[in-house]
């Protein structure tokens, strides 16, 4: 997801390099690419400069709720699993993580760190949509309102790093020097 409005950051952060990459989209988009049958990239318009599919917003609104039921809208898929463009350093193994302890009947499976729960790092099943929608009618965005009204399991990862997210500026700095060591 990279639609955001960035506000924090004060200029759109999924478009800021990062690593060898022109930018944090396709950073992520590359670091995933080779991992899944698809990966796209959501967000209001196509504002990047490498080749990718785009899942735009069907509703004015910005919110990460926005972009998931657009997702299903657009998609002929039952699951989706979801990363914010500014997590640079969650990988596959989180994925694999709520993928492997995720119960069937879940609508939601969804990371949990030390700082809490991550619901732009989460899998995500068709069955939400209805649900999903009539927030978005009734103008609440919040994912995890959506959480609390789902069946979601919450899968505990104890690494705080993998999900360091780049509000700021000198939270973008620090990421960008983490990774160089990495």
């Amino acid at each position: 997801m990279a639609g955001g409005r960035s506000s924090r950051m004060e200029r759109d952060k999924a478009l800021l390099p990062f690593d060898d990459k022109n930018s944090l989209a396709e950073y992520q988009y590359e670091r995933f690419k080779p991992l899944f049958s698809k990966v796209y990239i959501s967000a209001k318009n196509n504002k990047f400069d490498f080749p990718v599919e785009i899942i735009e917003d069907c509703y004015p609104d910005s919110s990460p709720l926005v972009a998931l039921v657009s997702i299903f809208e657009q998609l002929d898929v039952n699951e989706v699993m979801i990363l914010s463009v500014d997590s640079p350093f969650v990988d596959i193994e989180v994925f694999r993580q709520l993928k492997d302890r995720g119960e069937i009947d879940s609508m939601a499976v969804v990371a949990e760190s030390p700082r809490g729960v991550e619901p732009l790092c989460a899998i995500y099943q068709r069955s939400i949509l209805p649900v999903a929608k009539t927030m978005i009618q009734e103008n609440r965005h919040r994912l995890q309102r959506l959480l609390e009204s789902v069946k979601t399991q919450k899968v505990f990862i104890d690494d705080s790093h993998k999900f360091m997210n780049l509000n700021y500026f000198f939270e973008y700095k620090l990421a960008k020097t983490l990774s160089s060591n990495i």
